[in-house]
This record gives structure tokens, C-alpha cells and sequence, in this order.
């Protein structure tokens, strides 16, 4: 290998950086100055302990005029902290800054060796590949484009909310995405926030009611982004409605659909019982095609009436009281042509509107009347025929049994509906993963097919579950919601729809999901009744939540002690290693509104208080002193004890308490577990639409963990919140601030300069295979059909070189990194 001519105007400028001691600790600097001034062309080689300061600036720009330099080098660190200064500074000094070259010698070099003869030999082998390259590299001239000033935000908590409400604030347009019927995000499940004990909805509220009365912003709730494409200031989004089968603009948020729906909301397991016996089990579809169910208890199954057995004389007279028939009344369905079968049946128990004292004593005892509320709202509302009431028999006193039965194992759908209508409960129904600590559901809102998320929602509209909605489910059952809609909203024939908008710049902040602490069995989450996550818990305080704002437990009482375990899932080798922020803070305000709200006594299972925010340190003090226990040890496992006929059991936390150096075995009656915040499941299809980056730990990657926090690798796209990592309420709004600020800085400049290191295609040579087409990850190139060749859209092109290493022809060439170029830098540093 020949060491290359240099061309006689040819005038190169190495400058190398110490970086403090970064660098010069492991690379002799002033070894690779000298070896730079010995390269071809090179005009001048100088060191300087820090070039990117105003003092090693002004040295480049004063050596570009008063040397007459024509191209630059600098082996400093990464390019993609200081290129962009060190090209402003050949800029300044009437160099094109793409006659500029890095060199990284600090994270490719000093950071990575030990040795600091092999590490100098290394420098100069980057530093002579970057000389061999600059001195072939071309001048470009960036493109200019202007920039659209509406911003696209994903994801509506409250990193969204202010970011959305700052940018509006300047009077600029907002869409603002949200793939939950209502914005607010997590910080609407809760009820306090620490360390003030602020209400959580008195600082939201205001701030969601806010977004829904500025017309700069346009919400678009229960969509979902489908594909992102362009480049900053001009992109174009694909945004999926999904079907709410309520009309917004017709819904008065009157709430009567929600009030008359006679079907539960379908969770991840429900099972419907008979007389406390497992009827049957209806779980969620797998595929699509509607819920899946199976018999449990088989003697409950029949295809027709049994007659023969049962309680003796029992009455086979179908009666009720006012009460029941008036509430029966609300799932009456008008129809054009003569009674529908509920009419009929509430013409029949209001003419019988009293119940007999043995009825009365068994109202809500769990014991059968013989009612028939459930075959007829089965039968005439729902229109799926499961349930049967047994045959009289034939002596006509009621000898025989006549209870209900289940007649078609596929027939039932899992409404509810039946259990919704029975006055004692003998029809039940028993929701998995939902009936906790006393609870019937841990959301906000109410537990109907048709619900509104929580009172405060906005947009105050309901959605229906498609699932758990009879009608849906039946195609054409029920519609009890449809008629006593006034306002004609109710729509069952909503459709996902496709809307594309035009933006500028965008905004990530989807927040983050809660680690599922089912992972680790030995704390009994999802198995024992009154083992609980920290959201659950949170709802559960709130005031709007299933209990009112009380603590209790599964079967109603209140806990006489409760313990909370910290670091689930996080500072774990096995799961989470990082430390999740916030997890020990809300701890201790667990601990106090527990104290607050019982009489329990609190214990706290901890590895090490993180107080590290204003006012925390005050609030850990102020917690210890209202008596909590704080025990040094993270719980190992959790464990259930019953004696006897007991439902519940005494839950035992088992620890070693580092401290005393003891095991120890607390008993409790609730276990709080705070689980790791991680990122949100779908954060790697999200990152792949917008060309992001993830750090190891799966949440979106900064540019610069300390410059640019919140940047990213794709111009023009911007990241806050926790989707970023863990963060409190403060740093969350801060950032959310911080990105708004950046995007309306550049909104600010009308235009904006895009790279000109782009793919472009010699048509002499194209064979217009179209292998690049179906390549570009950009959806940048085209096949002009009647040239018979493919054509590059400059304003796409994002310069990955893609299609220049797939084309066969070799008539792709991408502009900044030609063959010539890439060859002299594999050269120089294989010298």
C-alpha cells in the first residue's frame, strides 16, 4: 500500500484534544501531533487540553485564515457530541463544514484501553484515516425546508398534557394522541402525591379541562399511531381510531347508557357461579373470534330441563316487590310491533308486587326464589338462551326443583347480566385478577360493558367494550344503551377509521407500565387475595376508586397491619437492575395515608431510602415519626397461613433485617408491593415507526444523557417523561417543558436546513430493477415507469446508504460517503 500524492493546493489542519485527562491519561497526545504533522498534506498539526472551548475554537478559525486551511481535522471525542460545534467553527471562518473530519479517539480509544502504547498506536491509526478521508471529501450545501408548526404528541399523561399546553400557549397547533379513551394517564389513578400530599385530580383536572377547551389542540383519544414518515418539519402520520361505538359529538355525557347496561365488563377471567358452584368460565379471545368458555361443574350443564329433585314445597308462582320491578324496568326495550319479552315479564311481576315472607327472608341470602329474573333477561334481553328455569311438576305445587340451569355451554357469552338481575345472589359472578382487597374492580370507573374511565375524564364521553357489549357479542341482543340514548349517540356500527395528518415535529411521552410482579412467586401476587400492586393500591385510595377512598380488605374489614415491600422487580440481577426513582417516596406515602386512614400498624421492607428530591428527605422524617416500622431487609417471600374453616389466612412477610443481622417473619393482613417502572410494552414497535433508539434497559435513548436529555437520534422527534426512564411528577413537567421549549424554538425559525449527505441515482446506469424501492426504509425512492428508472426524494432521504450497498448496478451514490472516500479511511487506518 503506497502513501498517496497529495494535491498541491491541498492544506490540512489536525488539531488533537486532551479532553482533560479523558484522553491524555491513556494516549500520548503530543506523540499523535507529531505523527499528524508528518502526514500528506497537512499543514499544521497543534494539541490543546480543550478544543471545543472558545479558546480551542477561535485557534481552528484563526488557523483557517491566516494558513489558508481548506479542510480540518480534530481527534477528540464522539462526533455526535462536538461535530456539530467544530463545524460551526469552521463555518464561522469561511470553510465549508463538510470539508471537516473526527476523529474519535476518546470513546473509540482512551475509554477502551488500558495500554497506552497500543491506545497512542491506535489514535494514530484514526487520526491518519481521518486525513486520508477529509482530503478526498468534497464541499456540500445543505437544503433548506420549512417547517410545518403543527406538532404531533404521543401519549396524553401529564408529561403531554403540559408539554401540549405550552406549545398551544405560543399558538401553535397541538395533536395530541392518546391510545386510552381519556387523558391523563397514570397520575389520574392517584389520590396524593408526594411529599406535599397535594390532591393528585386538584393539579390535573384543571390542566385536562384546559386541553379540552384550547382549540390550538386537537385530542384525539383512543387512537393509536400507525406509521410515521418524512423528516423534520415535514412529516406525514398515519393515526388508527379504534371503534368507540359512542358518537363525541352527539354524547352529552349523561351518563343513562351507563346507569341501564346490563352487562359487566369481561376481565381477564370471569366466572359465573350457581349457587356458589363454578357454572361456567369465560375468557377473553385469544384470536379474535369472542370469548372462549368452559364448564366447570358439569352437573350444572344441561340441554334440557330436570325435573324431580329440589327444595319441597317450594312455590312456583314468579313474584316480586316494587323495588326489584322498578329496577328491572330500565332494561326494557321498546319495540314497533307488540312487547318485547322483558314488557311482558314486567307487566307480570308489577301486577305481583309483593313476595312472600319466605322470599323476603331469602333476598340476598344466596338462596334461589324461583324468580326468573335471570332466564327472562337472558331470554328477552340478551337473546342467548343459556339459562333454564327446571319444568314444574305436573302436580303443579312446585314439588319438583325450579332453579336455574345452564342449557348450552356456547351459549352463554359471560355478560353478567343474569347476576346483575338476581335479588339474592345466588347467580354471581367472580371476576380473576379484579376482586381484590374487598374490591370488585380496581378501575375508577364503573365495571358495565359500556363505562366511562373515571368521573374526571376527558373527553367526558363512554366507550363501549366490544366484549363484553351483548349486543356486539350477539349481533343484535339487548341495544338497552341505544334506546334510552336521547341524543342518538350510541353508533354499533363504529368502524376503525385511518386519519393522516401534516406536522413538524414530534413529541414521545407514553409514559411507562408497571412491572407484573406475578414474575416473582414468592410474593403471592395474583394468588393471594390481599397481595396487592402498588396501582391497585393507588386506586383504592383514590375517593373515585372502588372502596370510596377506604382501605380494606377482600372480604370488607379493615387490615390491622400492613406491610409494604419495596424494589419489586427493580435492583434485581433477575429482573430490573435500576433503580426505579420513585418507588421508596410513595412508599412512604402509602405508609402515611395508611396511617392516616386505620389503625394498622405499617410496616416498610426496604434495601435503602432514596430521598433525593426537595422536601423528600423532610417527608421520610415526618413518616418515621407518626410510628411506621422501617425494616432493613428486602422481603423475601410471602406466605399465607389458615386455620381451620378460615377463608383468609394471616399473611406472613419473611426477611433477613440487616440491621440486627436476624431473620424475621412479620404477620400482616395486606401486603403492598411497589413494583419497578419499565417501559411500555409496545416501546420497540414505537421506536421502529419513529427511528429511535433504546437504552438497554428497553426505554427510549436520549442524544445526550447530560446536553441533550431530550433529543433524539431522529431530528426533530423529542422525548419526556418516563418513557425516557423513572421519573417523579416534577422532573416529568420539567421535561415536558424543556421538549415544548426545543420545538417551539424551531417552529420559531420557519425553515430548516436538512443534511445533504444523500442517496442519488445515476439514470445512466439504473436498470430499474427496483431493488432499492422495496429497501428504503424511508420510503424515499420511486420508479419512474416511463424513464424506467428509480428517483430519489431528497426530502426523505435520511442518507443510511441502504440502497447504495443493495444496487447491483452500483447507480446509487450517496452524496458525503462515496467509494473514493470510504476506500482512503479504510487505507489510512490499515497503514
Amino acid at each position: 500500500m503506497t502513501t498517496p500524492t497529495p494535491e498541491p493546493d491541498l492544506r490540512i489542519g489536525v488539531f488533537v484534544c486532551h479532553c482533560g485527562v479523558n484522553i491524555s491519561q491513556t494516549v500520548d497526545v503530543e506523540s499523535c501531533r507529531d505523527f499528524a504533522a508528518k502526514c500528506p498534506g497537512v499543514a499544521v498539526a497543534r494539541d490543546y487540553k480543550f478544543m471545543c472551548s472558545n479558546t480551542g475554537q477561535e485557534q481552528i478559525e484563526r488557523d483557517i485564515r491566516d494558513l489558508r486551511l481548506n479542510r480540518v481535522v480534530v481527534a477528540a471525542c464522539s462526533p455526535l457530541m462536538h461535530e456539530p460545534t467544530f463545524r460551526g467553527a469552521c463555518e464561522k471562518a469561511g470553510l465549508n463544514k463538510y470539508l471537516f473530519q473526527m476523529a474519535n479517539i476518546r470513546e473509540q480509544c482512551a475509554w477502551v484501553h488500558d495500554d497506552r502504547r497500543l491506545a497512542t498506536e491506535k489514535a494514530r491509526a484514526l487520526i491518519n484515516a481521518a486525513v486520508r478521508r477529509v482530503a478526498v471529501q468534497e464541499p456540500l450545501e445543505p437544503f433548506e425546508a420549512k417547517i410545518n408548526s403543527a406538532t404531533l404528541i404521543i401519549g396524553a399523561g401529564i408529561a403531554g398534557i403540559q408539554a401540549a399546553l405550552e406549545i398551544a400557549e405560543a399558538g401553535h397547533p397541538v395533536y395530541l394522541v392518546e391510545r386510552e379513551p381519556t387523558i391523563g394517564g397514570k397520575m389520574a389513578n392517584f389520590d396524593k402525591t408526594f411529599p406535599t400530599l397535594d390532591c393528585s385530580a386538584c393539579i390535573l383536572t384543571p390542566k385536562m379541562v384546559s386541553v379540552s377547551h384550547r382549540p390550538n389542540i386537537r385530542l384525539r383519544t383512543w387512537h393509536e399511531v400507525e406509521s410515521v414518515s418524512g423528516f423534520i418539519g415535514n412529516y406525514t402520520v398515519r393515526l388508527r381510531r379504534k371503534a368507540r361505538f359512542v358518537d363525541p359529538l352527539r354524547c352529552t355525557g349523561c351518563g343513562q347508557c351507563i346507569s341501564h347496561c346490563p352487562a359487566s365488563r369481561l376481565p381477564s377471567r370471569r366466572e359465573i357461579l350457581l349457587g356458589g358452584a363454578v357454572m361456567t368460565e369465560v375468557l377473553p379471545p385469544s384470536n379474535g373470534d369472542g370469548p372462549h368458555r368452559r364448564s366447570w361443574d358439569t352437573s350444572l350443564l344441561h340441554p334440557e330441563a330436570q325435573t324431580g329433585t329440589g327444595p319441597e314445597q317450594y312455590s312456583h308462582e314468579i313474584v316480586s316487590d316494587e323495588e326489584i320491578a322498578t329496577d328491572l324496568e330500565k332494561f326494557a326495550q321498546p319495540r314497533r310491533k307488540g312487547p318485547s319479552p322483558m314488557q311482558r315479564y314486567l307487566k307480570l311481576v308489577s301486577a305481583q308486587a309483593k313476595m312472600t315472607e319466605e322470599q323476603i327472608g331469602k333476598r340476598r341470602t344466596g338462596e334461589c326464589t324461583g324468580c326468573g329474573f335471570c332466564t327472562e333477561i337472558c331470554d328477552g334481553l340478551v337473546g342467548a338462551t343459556a339459562i333454564r328455569m327446571a319444568v314444574i311438576g305436573k302436580d303443579g305445587k312446585g314439588k319438583d326443583i325450579r332453579r336455574p340451569f345452564l342449557t348450552s355451554l356456547e351459549a352463554c357469552i359471560g355478560c353478567g347480566a343474569c347476576a346483575h338481575v338476581c335479588p339474592t345472589g345466588y347467580l354471581d359472578i367472580r371476576d380473576q385478577a379484579m376482586r381484590r382487597g374487598g374490591v370488585k374492580d380496581f378501575t375508577l370507573g364503573n365495571d358495565r360493558a359500556i363505562y366511562l374511565a373515571f368521573p374526571q375524564a376527558v373527553p367526558k364521553v363512554p366507550i363501549i367494550d366490544p366484549l363484553s357489549c351483548i349486543h356486539l357479542q350477539t349481533e343484535g341482543g339487548c341495544g338497552v344503551c341505544q334506546n334510552v340514548c336521547e341524543p342518538e349517540a350510541i353508533n354499533f356500527d363504529d368502524r376503525e377509521e385511518i386519519e393522516e395528518v401534516q406536522i413538524g415535529q414530534i413529541l414521545v411521552s407514553t409514559g411507562f407500565q408497571l412491572f407484573d410482579a406475578r414474575g416473582m412467586a414468592q410474593y403471592g401476587h395474583g394468588r393471594l387475595d390481599n397481595v396487592i400492586s402498588s396501582l391497585d393500591f393507588e386506586r383504592m385510595l383514590n375517593s373515585n376508586g372502588p372502596t370510596g377512598g377506604r382501605i380494606r380488605l377482600k372480604d370488607g374489614r379493615e387490615p390491622r397491619a400492613v406491610a409494604i415491600v419495596h424494589c419489586v422487580g427493580s435492583r434485581d440481577e433477575n429482573h430490573h437492575r435500576y433503580c426505579s426513582r420513585v418507588c421508596c417516596m410513595y412508599a412512604l406515602k402509602f405508609a402515611h395515608l395508611v396511617k392516616d386512614r386505620t389503625s394498622a400498624e405499617v410496616y416498610q421492607f426496604y434495601i435503602d431510602i432514596r430521598a433525593y428530591g426537595k422536601g423528600y428527605e423532610e417527608f421520610y422524617s415526618r413518616v418515621l415519626d407518626e410510628g411506621v416500622h422501617v425494616i432493613r431487609g428486602k422481603g423475601a417471600e410471602v406466605i399465607e397461613q389458615r386455620w381451620g374453616d378460615q377463608s383468609d389466612g394471616i399473611l406472613h412477610v419473611r426477611c433477613e433485617d440487616t440491621l440486627i443481622g436476624k431473620v424475621r417473619d412479620i404477620p400482616v393482613d395486606m401486603v403492598i408491593l411497589c413494583n419497578a417502572l419499565e417501559p411500555q410494552g409496545d416501546a420497540g414497535d414505537l421506536a421502529a415507526k419513529l427511528g429511535l433508539s433504546r437504552s438497554p434497559d428497553g426505554f427510549f435513548l436520549e442524544r445526550h444523557p447530560k446536553l441533550d436529555p431530550v433529543g433524539t437520534v431522529s431530528d426533530g422527534i423529542y422525548i419526556a417523561g418516563a418513557c425516557q426512564g423513572p421519573k417523579d411528577i416534577p422532573d416529568t413537567v420539567a421535561q415536558a417543558q424543556a421538549a415544548a421549549a426545543r420545538i417551539l424554538a424551531t417552529v420559531s425559525k420557519g425553515a430548516v436546513l436538512l443534511d445533504p449527505i444523500k442517496a442519488s441515482v445515476d439514470h445512466d446506469h439504473c436498470s430499474g430493477c427496483r431493488i432499492c424501492n422495496t429497501l428504503c426504509p424511508y420510503q424515499a425512492i420511486s420508479y419512474d415507469a416511463e424513464s424506467n428508472v428509480s428517483t430519489v426524494n431528497i426530502t426523505l432521504c435520511k442518507g443510511c446508504g441502504t440502497c447504495v450497498a443493495a444496487c447491483p448496478s452500483g447507480a446509487i451514490n450517496g452524496a458525503g460517503f462515496s467509494d473514493r472516500q470510504i476506500m482512503a479511511e479504510l487505507e489510512g487506518i490499515l497503514v
